[in-house]
């Protein structure tokens, strides 16, 4: 079971000193803005690489860094990876990083309501998918509050995005807890890649007006910049019953980015950003203690926040090289439980090789997270304010038993985490390439996914009842200290070939062993006097009660028709099978954890590059029943035409979900946040590249 809180927070008046000291060092951000502005001159904006252009033998030979850290052939790499391109996306239609992601087989994508989602890879989905490590640029993007992504958030010029590597199943050994189904990570271009300018401008019924306005050029010699401001404005989705479900909103994001040669062995990037917004949340609370139940409300609820993060890579020779990552974030928001968080990571690794026969990547992190809340009878956190420290360090070493033919890697990661001490998350993975168009590969792991606030601190209030000589009853959820990490032990098989030079084939199996997951347990009912008027309180303590296990097959495939048509199907299976500890009492956690996934999905994408610069793209998306939340299979259809005019001025109009009018994706069970209909949209884009 997962329950979640939405996470919000305006500056708490009696930390007013050091949020001002925060505040003043993110403020600096505006001015290098500008000073970036002035003077420079302008380059045509470099386009990437188009893949269809590339045949599926090189494809095969594409390089992704989120596995081991390091650069790496897809033909060598012994994990279920799929690679989202700076192609796909401007392909995709897509106006936000969850619908790009609906693209990846095995990865459960569910839309809530406007500005909310559940992501998952591999099952167990929710609102607070706490097995999912989100990152961007390497700069992990997960929060400990109630462990999990803050999508609404997690924003930027898509046509910035170099690439999404999408790793299912366990990245503990590198990336550390909380990788446990999967890995996301957004790796953004190079500076030198969007030199020039660039506009877009944009509406339709639902994202009523979007624009970005972005600048790239060069200061110096060896320095590359661009900067950038982005704007959305998305209308509010039906309810259920057809009533407006009051879930709009908008955000204001401006941000920067900056590479820089220091020497022959030496790059630093630095970039940030900074955001403001606000948000209609349709959310439950508790007016009384004398409730029956949960309320709705419509709040609207204030985003702000930013981060920095700067990567220096050192390359002592061809085979040797480091890299020191630093980052700080902060974000505030305001909902029924307001939160400011604060967050500064460090982290450090060293690659190398030995010999001629292995490649070894080794390294350590240090993270420092400091946040503040203010709660109501909803919900609240006990303590209020909390810091907390994490420390790890990792080995890995690929070790090639036949050069180019047949590579072992093993790794493990060490991390001490506030809540439960030491975590040791291994892992063992080979692959073969007997050919140049067949590859195999296998793996055993294992990852945690460590306590988050929630889990350990919180008090949630749902609803009462009268008692025993009508003294009332409190129903609550209550955080357990002793709470213990979830863990998983994975084993994968995977296929990669080239049947042909138009056709080739991705194909993943898995068979995943849960142990400790989280429950709900009933405990012994107390007394409170307080808040009025005295009650009992009937307690749920969460406990680590239920074991289980998860088997499916991921499939991918890309079919190169004819030079000018491309078609890329998916399909995933998954069963998901939980049960209980003898000693638990829990009633829904196996109902609501087996049901949050489909057990089919399935895609057909497809692109047509027809004459005269038009280009015809179409995602079809098939999503089977839910058991949880009894939400019906559904059947979605993206398509849009783009008219490239010029080189440097594009036109796009886009459909989405143009199969029904309006249809359910998810229901969040816990009662956080209320679901609205996923509705029918149609937007036309001006892109304009100078």
């Amino acid at each position: 079971m997962r329950m979640g809180i939405a996470i919000f927070s305006p500056p708490g008046e009696s930390r007013a000193g050091r949020k001002g000291r925060v505040g003043r060092a993110l403020s600096w951000l505006s001015p290098l803005v500008l000073l970036f502005l002035a003077g420079c001159p302008l380059w045509a904006q470099v386009k990437s690489a188009d893949l269809t252009d590339l045949s599926l033998e090189d494809l095969m030979d594409t390089k992704v860094t989120s596995v081991s850290k390091t650069e790496q052939k897809i033909s060598r790499t012994a994990s279920a990876i799929f690679v989202i391109t700076a192609a796909d996306i401007a392909r995709s239609g897509a106006t936000n990083i969850p619908d790009l992601l609906r693209m990846v087989p095995g990865l459960d994508v569910a839309q809530i309501n406007a500005n909310t989602w559940a992501i998952n890879a591999r099952g167990l989905n929710g609102r607070f998918s706490n097995e999912l490590l989100v990152m961007l640029d390497g700069r992990a993007v997960y929060t400990p509050t109630f462990g999990g992504v803050l999508w609404d958030t997690l924003d930027l010029p898509l046509e910035d995005v170099e690439s999404i590597e999408v790793i299912r199943g366990p990245g503990g050994t590198i990336w550390g807890a909380n990788a446990v189904n999967g890995v996301v990570n957004i790796i953004t271009k190079k500076a030198g890649e969007t030199k020039g300018g660039m506009l877009v401008a944009g509406g339709g019924n639902l994202d009523q007006g979007f624009g970005t306005a972005q600048y790239g050029g060069g200061l110096g010699q060896n320095t590359d910049y661009r900067i950038f401001s982005k704007y959305f404005n998305q209308d509010h989705l039906p309810g259920p019953a057809g009533a407006v479900g009051a879930d709009g909103w908008h955000l204001l994001r401006g941000g920067f980015r900056t590479d820089s040669r220091l020497s022959g062995k030496d790059h630093l990037m630095v970039e940030g950003d900074l955001y403001s917004g606000r948000e209609n949340a349709p959310v439950t609370f508790l007016p009384a203690v004398t409730s029956p139940g949960l309320q709705n409300i419509d709040i609207r609820a204030p985003l702000g926040g930013g981060f920095l993060n700067s990567t220096w890579d050192h390359a002592f020779s061809a085979a040797s090289g480091t890299t020191l990552q630093v980052s700080f974030d902060r974000y505030q928001r305001a909902d029924i439980l307001q939160e400011d968080r604060n967050t500064f990571a460090i982290d450090f690794q060293h690659h190398f090789a030995w010999g001629s026969r292995q490649a070894m990547v080794w390294g350590g992190g240090y993270r420092f997270t400091d946040s503040s809340t203010r709660g109501n009878l909803t919900v609240s956190l006990t303590p209020p304010d909390l810091n907390m420290q994490t420390f790890s360090t990792f080995f890995q070493d690929e070790i090639a038993l036949l050069p180019d033919k047949l590579y072992l890697t093993l790794g493990t990661k060490l991390e001490h985490n506030f809540y439960t001490g030491a975590n040791w998350m291994p892992s063992a993975r080979m692959s073969w390439t007997p050919g140049a168009r067949h590859m195999f590969w296998a793996a055993i792991s294992r990852a945690d996914r460590t306590p988050s606030q929630t889990d350990t601190s919180v008090r949630a209030n749902v609803g009462g009842f009268p008692g025993p000589g009508g003294l009332p009853v409190l129903v609550a959820f209550v955080g357990n200290p002793l709470f213990q990490d979830e863990q998983l032990t994975a084993y994968e098989l995977g296929y990669r070939v080239a049947l042909s030079p138009s056709l080739s084939l991705d194909v993943a199996a898995y068979f995943s062993d849960y142990q400790h997951q989280e429950t709900a347990e009933p405990a012994a009912p107390f007394f409170e006097s307080a808040p009025a008027p005295p009650h009992l309180v009937q307690p749920f303590i969460f406990g680590n009660l239920m074991h289980g296990e998860a088997h499916g097959l991921e499939l991918a495939a890309n079919w190169k028709v004819t030079d000018r048509w491309m078609l890329s199907p998916g399909y995933a299976f998954e069963q998901v099978h939980l049960h209980l500890d003898a000693a638990s009492h829990d009633t829904s956690s196996v109902r609501q954890e087996e049901g949050s996934s489909p057990v089919h999905s399935a895609q057909l994408r497809s692109h047509l590059a027809l004459s005269r610069g038009v280009g015809w793209d179409a995602s079809l998306y098939f999503v089977d029943r839910l058991r949880s939340g009894a939400i019906p299979s559904y059947t979605r259809l993206d398509t849009g035409i783009t008219w490239r005019w010029t080189e440097q001025l594009s036109m796009s109009v886009v459909g989405q979900n143009l199969v029904k009018d309006r249809h359910l994706e998810f229901v969040d069970e816990n009662g956080t946040v209320r679901s609205t209909l996923i509705k029918r949209s149609i937007y036309g884009k001006l892109t304009w590249q100078f």
